[in-house]
């Protein structure tokens, strides 16, 4: 590898891990007004976060970390020359990414028909604190959805380079931040799982 070539791959190496940074700056913040709002209402948070499913939040739990792990196994394979390997894994993760979000839709479908969504005359009638809880729940969970539908477009155009011969074993930068993107996706939803499913019940 020249060291223009090396250079390059610093570069693109240390622009990915600013543009994580500032996703880490996005949850965070979210993750702090939960913080602010659960300490103001602590019960209503209670009662709220009982009415969510663990099992689907559990189950998708399993989906992503699954995914991380096709993912990081993926890069091996095509710093090793498998490229096939590589594209399979990469196809199983976005697998789990449309996994994922099938699973959200069920869930949101159930709160939906239930009347519990943004805006509903059902989550007016509730004490403020429920409310709250709800509008930061839908706020946290739709926007880190909205990261794995767009982590599954850029695996796609990654594996797409791949089968082109624009990214292989010898040029994976691409990849290797596609898949830290995946993975920070990975981390947001380790937090959001015990915030919202876990420690509430």
């Amino acid at each position: 590898m020249s060291g223009h070539e090396h250079q390059d791959y610093t570069g693109a190496k240390f622009g990915m891990w600013l543009f994580l940074f500032t996703e880490v700056l996005l949850f965070g913040g979210l993750f702090i007004l939960y913080a602010v709002y659960l300490a103001r209402y602590p019960k209503e948070f209670v009662t709220a976060g009982s009415q969510l499913n663990v099992w689907f939040g559990g189950g998708n739990t399993l989906v992503l970390l699954t995914s991380s792990l096709f993912v990081a196994v993926s890069i091996t394979a095509l710093r090793r020359g498998a490229t096939g390997l590589c594209l399979r894994l990469l196809g199983g993760t976005v697998a789990c990414a449309a996994l994922f979000m099938l699973n959200k839709f069920f869930e949101w479908s159930a709160k939906i028909g239930h009347g519990i969504y943004p805006g509903s005359a059902h989550l007016r009638e509730l004490p403020p604190g429920e409310t709250v809880f709800f509008n930061i729940y839908y706020l946290t969970t739709g926007l880190h959805g909205l990261h794995v539908v767009i982590g599954a477009i850029v695996l796609i155009w990654t594996m797409a380079l791949i089968k082109t011969g624009r990214v292989h074993a010898n040029d994976w930068v691409i990849l290797e931040n596609a898949g830290l993107y995946w993975h920070l996706v990975d981390l947001i939803w380790i937090f959001i799982f015990p915030l919202y499913y876990l420690i509430l019940h």
